[in-house]
């Protein structure tokens, strides 16, 4: 297991346009005992609510979402560039079939009860505030169902999840 210290949030400074949707994140959801994660690039960071918070999108089909509906917490977990391999295989593999963890070599850990993996850099813990469907209604642009949501994903839609940052480790 690492050592990561917490960052204090108003010194936290990074790109999410690059963090997120280049480098990517493993969503990590669950207990210390049964957890699961998955790769995403959709997501972003802000204030809410009063709070500072993080969103996340999951497709209703996705086995993390599970994880996610039955706890209170989830973390973004980010990697250095000799992990993206990894966060491929978590994209393409579902934690239905097999225990990705095990497969991969990655470490999960906890913090406080939430789970994590323990080879990342960064990681926000979060504390789920709200779950909101994605739906074709919602849309006011409709060519994002038919570029997103069509042929092999029909009607597999997100859920967006807002959460608290409760806290954030560092290397």
């Amino acid at each position: 297991m690492h050592t990561f210290q917490t960052y204090p949030s108003d010194l936290f400074e990074v790109n999410p346009f690059v963090k997120i949707g280049k480098e990517w994140m493993l969503v990590t959801a669950g207990t210390p005992e049964k957890a699961n994660a998955l790769t995403a690039s959709w997501g972003g960071l802000g204030v809410l609510w009063g709070k500072n918070v993080a969103f996340i999108f999951i497709r209703d089909s996705r086995y993390t979402k599970e994880f996610i509906d039955q706890n209170d917490t989830f973390s973004m977990n980010f990697f250095e560039e000799k992990y993206k391999n990894d966060l491929k295989y978590f994209g393409a593999v579902s934690g239905r079939q097999e225990d990705k963890f095990k497969t991969s070599g990655l470490t999960l850990n906890n913090h406080d009860g939430i789970p994590f993996v323990d080879e990342g850099s960064l990681i926000l813990l979060c504390k789920k505030m709200a779950a909101v469907p994605i739906t074709k209604e919602t849309f006011s642009d409709i060519s994002i169902d038919e570029k997103w949501y069509a042929n092999a994903d029909l009607n597999n839609y997100h859920t967006m999840y807002i959460g608290e940052v409760t806290e954030i480790l560092a290397r």
